[in-house]
């Protein structure tokens, strides 16, 4: 889910406390008295300074994030077809957000105190710059640049979430498209459906190209060359170094992705009854609309959850994956999430739509937690809201004394995702789902199935999202990538990546990238996913050996107090530590998809027996 750094205010100067005003000595006439010593100028307490300067921003900064995330969610909820008065709502307020965070006086003063940094607080120097690192979003020197960029993003958000989707001369939501790919056997209705799903793509075109010269220019201002490199020093790493971690990823898993890719090019041939494999994967035949989740492609006997879940139905869901939390020793979800959430689809009729997307929402920074979802009764919902209410939970967990609000966020913004992914993986293993009685213990249940499963919805998102997500946006940003082969680029990165071609022939008169919502509305950082598996899986695999010693294959976290608190001290000082350091004191080891790669190991010998005689393409 997207977090809102949004800037904003000149209370800087109020802001700015002055050092003690030294006296002037005076010499005594009386010729028996001593001479006075003379005096120096009291040296300025930069600790005491910084301490006043971050009680008076935190206090508007919360405020001022509270009220933008409020505009957020209306615009996010409430999409009425014509009617803009949402999005002028949201620029309005992101703007005032803007003109605090990004003011001159609040700059100034922010780089005067990290100058004096040997003299502050650790934690006062991370929330100093984390001030500055959301000041560079918006900063003030060109707020005319900064309010057209805010403008800009709110109408781009109206076009992405109100388009009307069209298959076979209807109005179909995403879901429906979704549930038609995993579904359809027929290659060329399957064709028409990935044609229907990408239709939305020329419609963004020149609202992207619009925000990307803003968001550049935006950041710019305060000395960084593009946004790719902005977003990427978040982590504290360089655009290369960035680039260097998400490529290593992929070299990691490419012997797997190799296996699965072949696997997938004979086994969807023969499922459509095509006599001719192909040697590169049609983007349609794939039961995900960017072919980052291939997991539909196997059904796993005694393991389909579809038919009990359907029964039990959409709010089960939601209340069952609260349950999981707390049997974990997590408190119950305040009563606000209930009251103010948006769960579910919207009921057939209303006169607006809403953003299917689901993502967790931390709306002022303290008890106020929502999600927004469309929950249905399948097995996808059911993994989702184990993996949302992960990120409500973390967000309840860093909102506590020890935390300032400025570091109120992940360990990095990966760890939000891991958490939320992590209880998605927990909560379809086998002996967590036979303890809940949706599948029968007694029930056989290939194990290689299982894996191969897992395999295809966490392995084969490797390449989408560090490979051809972000090589995209980094071309994109970085190196200006001309608007004459936006399109050419992104085909470029998926057969190259993800060893997938478009059905048909796609020039630059589409925009297939901009079907991705996190290219406009969440831009650069679509790394923190790839990362967040790879950490997701270190996670696991010291949960499972080390705690609750167990095959990491086959768990159940439910009930364990232990790993409640192995995941609560993680979450607990939110961004106040840094990221590498918790990961090694948690794990004992630094970021590394060895754990990702040793989990998928047992899978490798059955894929290369299933392989045999195939033709590699990868």
């Amino acid at each position: 889910m997207k977090r809102y750094f949004l800037p904003t205010l000149t209370a800087a100067a109020l802001l700015t406390a002055c050092a003690p005003t030294a006296k002037t000595p005076t010499a005594t006439t009386a010729p028996t008295a001593a001479p006075e010593p003379a005096t120096q100028p009291a040296a300025p307490r930069w600790d005491e300074r910084a301490e006043t300067f971050l009680k008076a921003y935190s206090a508007e900064y919360q405020r001022l994030y509270t009220q933008a995330t409020e505009a957020e969610w209306r615009s996010n909820t409430r999409i009425v077809p014509g009617d803009t008065s949402n999005a002028g709502a949201t620029a309005r307020a992101n703007e005032r957000m803007a003109a605090f965070t990004g003011s001159a006086a609040n700059i100034k003063e922010l780089r005067e105190l990290l100058d004096h940094k040997d003299q502050l607080t650790e934690l006062q120097v991370k929330q100093l710059q984390t001030a500055l690192y959301n000041a560079a979003n918006s900063p003030q020197t060109i707020a005319d640049v900064v309010k057209r960029r805010i403008k800009a993003e709110a109408a781009q958000t109206e076009k992405l979430y109100g388009f009307d989707y069209k298959y076979a001369g209807k109005s179909v939501t995403t879901n429906d498209l979704d549930e038609l790919l995993r579904k359809e056997k027929n290659p060329l209705k399957r064709q028409q459906i990935w044609e229907a799903s990408k239709a939305i793509g020329p419609t963004l075109k020149d609202g992207l190209l619009n925000l990307r010269d803003l968001r550049n220019q935006t950041v710019q201002a305060l000395g960084y060359p593009d946004y790719f490199t902005y977003q990427a020093s978040d982590y504290g790493l360089s655009r290369e170094e960035m680039l260097t971690l998400v490529r290593k990823l992929n070299d990691e898993l490419r012997p797997l992705y190799r296996e699965l890719h072949t696997y997938a090019r004979y086994e969807l041939a023969k499922k459509y009854g095509q006599k001719q494999v192909p040697d590169y994967l049609p983007a349609s035949w794939l039961p995900n609309r960017w072919g980052q989740d291939w997991s539909a492609m196997v059904d796993v006997k005694g393991l389909d959850l579809n038919p009990v879940l359907a029964k039990k139905g959409a709010e089960w869901q939601v209340k069952q994956a609260e349950r999981f939390y707390q049997s974990l020793g997590f408190p119950a979800l305040p009563p606000v999430f209930y009251e103010k959430s948006s769960l579910y689809p919207l009921p057939k009729g209303v006169a607006y739509k809403k953003n299917n997307h689901a993502s967790a929402w931390h709306m002022d920074l303290n008890q106020d937690v929502r999600s927004l979802m469309s929950v249905e009764g399948n097995t996808e919902w059911y993994e989702t809201t184990h993996h949302e209410l992960g990120h409500i939970y973390y967000y309840l967990t860093y909102t506590n004394p020890d935390v300032p609000v400025l570091l109120r966020g992940g360990a990095n913004r990966a760890y939000h995702e891991a958490m939320g992914s992590l209880m998605g993986l927990a909560a379809t293993q086998k002996p967590f789902l036979a303890g809940l009685g949706l599948v029968d213990a007694k029930s056989k249940t290939d194990q290689t199935q299982t894996l191969l499963k897992e395999a295809l919805n966490y392995a084969t998102f490797i390449p989408f999202a560090s490979g051809v997500m972000s090589e995209w946006e980094n071309s994109f940003y970085a190196d200006k990538l001309p608007a004459d082969q936006l399109n050419a680029k992104w085909w470029e990165l998926a057969k190259k990546y993800q060893g997938i071609v478009p059905p048909t022939t796609r020039g630059e008169q589409y925009l297939d990238p901009a079907t991705k919502t996190h290219i406009n509305d969440d831009p650069a950082q679509y790394y923190d996913y790839a990362l967040s598996y790879v950490i997701l899986f270190q996670l696991h695999d010291h949960i499972s050996k080390n705690i609750l010693k167990q095959d990491p294959h086959a768990t159940n976290y439910y009930g364990s107090k232990e790993v409640g608190a192995f995941l609560a001290d993680i979450m607990r000082p939110g961004a106040s530590k840094d990221w590498r350091t918790v990961l090694k004191e948690k794990t004992g080891e630094d970021l590394s998809a060895r754990a990702m790669v040793e989990y998928f190991q047992p899978l490798m010998a059955y894929l290369k027996e299933q392989n045999k005689g195939r033709k590699y393409t990868m």
